[in-house]
């Protein structure tokens, strides 16, 4: 039996950060070898991984990575904030948009955990994996999106409210802007025309028989109703909001001055479809 160190256990528990116990358990079964103690490990922990992976996971962090190429968002789920909040969740969140941008179409979580870990040796799989050896917490994948093109994106300081961007333009700044501003009033869509035709119609409908209650006579019932509908369109459409940053001019009246365009943008709260 190869001897084993205390210095070789603590270095592996460095890089691990399992248990001492643990780590000199694994190099006494490995002969003294760390990669091969490193993957007992992770086979000892992906066994109990398996036993807990119908916990909830009601907790998480929102990861962004933006290049010249594009942009990702990834969704992490996790079980508790302390976590979700640590920097151990935060790598992988931006590991996993990173690798979700700069790879070729991602089309499922297990498809994605196949790629490279930007920030450490191996594939995400096993950085999710150690993060489970280490933290004893589950972690999942939630919703993952991807855009070619010019593209900004934004994560909230909390971690729980993200948005990612597709523009024309040359003026990034701006844009980064209309991220944040996504994030902050949710809009549904960038143009009227995007929204449902039937939520129009039911809002219009129920607008004008509030008007008719009011009293008010049929020949002026259409510019009030066009004027109350402002407010509808207000909240749901990106173009026709207040801009958060200078509530006297739109979002529409901000990017024409700036020559820029939305083009598409999906916004996220964490666990929220």
């Amino acid at each position: 039996m190869a001897e084993i160190s205390a210095a070789a256990v603590k270095a592996l528990r460095d890089e691990t950060g399992q248990p001492m116990m643990d780590c000199k358990a694994a190099l006494v079964e490995a002969g003294g070898d760390k990669a091969k103690a490193i993957q007992i490990l992770r086979e000892k922990g992906s066994k109990v991984q398996a036993t807990r992976l119908g916990r909830d996971t009601e907790f998480g962090r929102i990861g962004v990575f933006v290049d010249d190429k594009g942009g990702a968002l990834v969704e992490i789920l996790c079980e508790s904030a302390p976590v979700a909040n640590g920097p151990d969740c935060r790598q992988f969140a931006e590991d996993c948009a990173k690798a979700l941008a700069t790879n070729p179409a991602v089309k499922s979580a297990d498809e994605l955990l196949k790629l490279k870990s930007s920030s450490r040796p191996g594939t995400l799989l096993e950085q999710k994996d150690d993060l489970f050896n280490r933290l004893r917490e589950v972690f999942n994948i939630g919703r993952f999106v991807k855009y070619a093109g010019t593209v900004v994106g934004y994560v909230h300081a909390t971690g729980d409210l993200g948005s990612l961007v597709e523009f024309e333009g040359s003026d990034p700044v701006v844009a980064k802007d209309i991220a944040m501003h996504i994030v902050a009033t949710s809009p549904l869509a960038v143009t009227k025309e995007e929204l449902d035709p039937a939520e129009v119609e039911k809002e219009r409908a129920f607008l004008t028989d509030q008007a008719r209650k009011e009293g008010k006579p049929d020949n002026i019932i259409a510019k009030m109703i066009e004027g109350r509908m402002k407010n509808f369109y207000s909240a749901r459409v990106l173009l026709e909001q207040p801009f958060v940053k200078d509530q006297e001019q739109t979002v529409d009246k901000l990017l024409k001055s700036k020559n820029t365009k939305i083009k598409r943008f999906v916004n996220w709260k964490l666990g929220k479809a």
